[in-house]
């Protein structure tokens, strides 16, 4: 039986200082598979089979999604090439967000929401950036002050002795030419010959 001392002194124990673990890429396997699964994390439908799968339930798989977290800082995100997953990624830390992922119901109303920014996202950046020009208010010449005018009080036809004849009021709609206009309508059903049938007047 080895004593204490010669456990301590012996360097091939695994409890050894001397032998620590170094990546033989400097940590380079190790970025592009998180960069990997943090990317990952962007697609609703991906979030949706981890909690269907009961990941969020292991308290592992829970720390590993804080750890991860340090993509959001600026020296990280600058690989991060879909930007949700960074959204996705913050909204996994809470509980409730990660057991209503398990319903199919969830996953559709994010993935919903999710492509309706990317359709819209263009036009309402763009609202925001370009600037508009403000409308130049509308002045209107000021009305020249007129007189007061009397109104003539009523007269009746009875009154004058004469009938009251119909007064003719131009419709609101014409449909044929201005009086005075020499040009027939533009209209292509106008040119040519009218080929309806009609009857003949006697």
């Amino acid at each position: 039986m080895a004593s204490s001392k010669e456990t301590d002194n012996n360097p091939d124990t695994p409890s050894s200082p001397k032998k620590i673990y170094k990546d033989p890429d400097d940590g380079r396997q190790r970025f592009l598979l998180e960069l990997e699964f943090v990317q990952c994390l962007a697609n609703p439908t991906y979030i949706h089979y981890l909690a269907q799968n009961r990941y969020f339930e292991d308290e592992a798989f829970i720390g590993y999604l804080k750890y991860l977290q340090y993509w959001q800082r600026p020296e990280y995100v600058k690989f991060i090439m879909y930007p949700h997953c960074l959204y996705f990624l913050e909204l996994l830390q809470n509980a409730n967000f990660r057991n209503a992922m398990a319903h199919p119901g969830n996953k559709e109303l994010a993935h919903r929401q999710q492509f309706f920014f990317w359709k819209n996202y263009r036009n309402n950046r763009l609202k925001h950036i370009l600037p508009r020009p403000l409308p130049e208010p509308v002045t209107a010449p000021p009305a020249p002050a007129q007189p007061p005018v009397q109104p003539a009080p009523p007269v009746s036809a009875a009154t004058l002795g004469m009938p009251a004849a119909p007064v003719a009021v131009p419709s609101p709609m014409p449909y044929g030419m201005p009086p005075g206009s020499a040009f027939g309508k533009s209209d292509i059903r106008s040119s040519g010959s009218d080929r309806r049938k009609r009857k003949k007047e006697v």
